[in-house]
């Protein structure tokens, strides 16, 4: 029997094979231009700080070898190096793998990454790096070049959050300086009161009634408002008034008298003090709200139902009869209560004119702690000089170390030079003096927004709400940050520059951002000039767009470099008009 040598067959076979898989990568990579590459948006854009890439790539029909594993990673390049996202792999219909597969009649794959936004990636060029492979064989394709990039204008955003100064609170109602509560006001309204009580259905004055202690003050106060030039005496007033315990006729006769007694004696003790000025009267009949008032303060057990009584009936004639009806307790309000409204008030009204804003600037710089902190905090407002704000601020940390607009003023002054490391420690101390303060709250919210901790800082702002507008344009910062600009917008409603436009182009508004822009009064602003050519080369609007650039560029140089990688611009990058300005 004759002997066939299969060694050559068999080799013969293994090179088929060999042949037939490396003619199938060949002819995908040959065909590569086939595949199909759609990129959302068409030119990559940077949105909160990322680029974002969304790809969808068709294979046609016969075109994807049943055996070949084919991966595909997209690179950014850019002059200064090149950034890779995330590769995606898929397979023929023969691969045992877990890949997307690829049939022979054709399919698609949809791929979604992004990476970290760089600055040198602004001028850069999309490419899909292809490798096929099949067994232990592998073929990379030529590069495949599928979008342009990258729009970075929301990364112009300017990142020069608002701090607050911590002034002044509300004034109290009676006007005094209350260390709490201390609102600066130059004028100070103030009052001296004193009653003068009459005993049960009489009008007649009695000596221990006019010569008592509270009578001598108001006395003495008036004369010394009536020559002091730091007090305006603005009036003097008499009411009148009787108890709700008689007939209505009964008690309006004797409230006038009243007045007419106790009126006639004060106006002898202003005449005798040579004090010209409008004495007031009036007198009430019935004092039901001086009764309800004395009701409150006192100790009565009943004083709930006689307050029921009294909220129930206007009719003053039925409430005091309902009021006699509770005769055990009527007793102790004819002892402890009625006897306090048989009186006439004696009331003498001022304004404290304070120390002139020359007086105050100079305490400030001399005395500092001669002033109280409302004062002192306005006296700091009143120099333009920011070093002079801040020693003021500093003179204020001294004299009240434990007032937590000190520190945190010192900061405001530091932040409002951009001097946010600096300014942190102070923020923090006038934290531990008041951790529940909404304003020191957004300072530090301001602080963590320029240490780049977005997260904080947003927290923060939220716990600064309501403590002023300031806050919510830290939140439109932090809004064009996160890529949500409609949100921005509604945020920087208040405002108009240069972020607040950012705001509007992203959401879609070029109108609105020019509109923004052209209010923003701050002078040379190389920015307000550059995003109004932005505007002008996304508008179409060739006059605005070269004039804006060569203000931008004439402004601030280093613009022309920017402009000359800035994709807004990529349809005049050759036009000699941009390259004349750019060059």
């Amino acid at each position: 029997m004759k002997r066939i040598n299969f060694k050559p067959f068999a080799l013969i076979v293994a090179v088929a094979v060999v042949l037939s898989s490396c003619s199938g990568l060949n002819k995908m990579k040959k065909n590569a231009d086939q595949i199909n590459f759609k990129v959302t948006p068409e030119v990559l854009e940077a949105h909160a700080s990322e680029v974002d890439l969304a790809v969808t790539g068709r294979f046609p029909s016969k075109y994807f070898h049943k055996k070949v594993t084919l991966t595909a990673t997209p690179v950014l390049k850019y002059s200064e190096g090149q950034t890779e996202f995330e590769p995606v792999t898929v397979q023929g219909e023969s691969v045992e793998a877990n890949n997307k597969v690829i049939a022979n009649s054709g399919g698609s794959v949809t791929y979604k990454d992004a990476v970290d936004y760089d600055k040198a990636m602004a001028k850069s060029e999309l490419y899909v790096n292809i490798t096929a492979s099949q067994g232990k064989k592998s073929v990379d394709f030529a590069p495949i070049k599928i979008a342009d990039g990258v729009l970075a204008t929301s990364e112009r955003v300017v990142v020069i959050p608002k701090a607050i100064l911590g002034v002044t609170r509300e004034a109290n109602n009676s006007g005094k300086y209350d260390p709490n509560i201390d609102a600066f006001q130059r004028v100070v309204p103030d009052e001296q009161m004193a009653d003068i009580k009459y005993l049960i259905n009489r009008s007649n004055l009695r000596r221990d009634e006019i010569e008592k202690s509270e009578v001598k003050a108001l006395e003495d106060y008036t004369k010394k408002a009536n020559e002091d030039e730091r007090i305006d005496l603005k009036d003097v007033e008499v009411s009148a008034y009787a108890s709700p315990d008689g007939t209505i006729d009964f008690n309006t006769e004797l409230a006038a008298q009243r007045k007419n007694t106790s009126s006639e004696f004060l106006a002898k003790k202003l005449k005798e003090a040579g004090i010209d000025v409008e004495l007031k009267t009036k007198y009430t009949p019935e004092d039901w709200d001086g009764f309800k008032q004395k009701m409150e303060e006192s100790n009565i057990q009943d004083k709930e139902l006689i307050l029921r009584v009294l909220s129930m009936y206007n009719d003053p004639e039925v409430r005091e009869r309902e009021i006699r009806n509770l005769s055990e307790t009527f007793t102790e309000v004819a002892d402890e209560i009625l006897p306090q409204l048989r009186r006439a008030k004696l009331v003498t009204s001022v304004d404290m004119i304070g120390k002139t804003d020359d007086e105050l600037k100079a305490a400030a710089k001399a005395d500092p702690a001669s002033l109280n902190p409302a004062e002192l905090l306005y006296a700091a407002t009143l120099f333009e000089d920011l070093a002079d704000q801040q020693q003021v601020y500093e003179s204020f940390v001294k004299a009240y170390p434990n007032d937590w607009r000190g520190p945190n003023n010192v900061g405001y002054v530091l932040a409002s030079q951009m001097k946010y490391a600096d300014a942190k420690p102070h923020f923090e101390k006038a934290e531990t003096l008041k951790n529940d303060e909404p304003v020191i709250k957004n300072n530090l919210g301001a602080i963590a927004l320029t240490e780049g901790d977005v997260a904080k800082a947003e927290t923060l702002f939220g716990a600064a709400s309501g403590s002023g507008e300031e806050v919510n344009y830290n939140l439109g910062i932090v809004s064009v940050k996160k890529a949500e600009y409609d949100k921005a917008v509604r945020y920087f409603s208040q405002y108009e520059d240069v972020n607040t436009a950012i705001a509007k182009m992203m959401a879609g508004d070029n109108n609105g951002a020019l509109r923004d822009l052209e209010a923003f009064q701050m002078e040379n602003c190389f920015m307000k000039e550059y995003l109004k050519a932005v505007i002008g080369a996304r508008t179409a609007k060739e006059s605005l767009l070269f004039d804006s650039l060569k203000a931008a560029c004439d402004i601030n140089p280093k613009m022309k470099a920017e402009a000359k990688v800035d994709m807004e611009f990529a349809k005049y990058f050759n036009d000699p008009k941009f390259t004349a300005i750019v060059d």
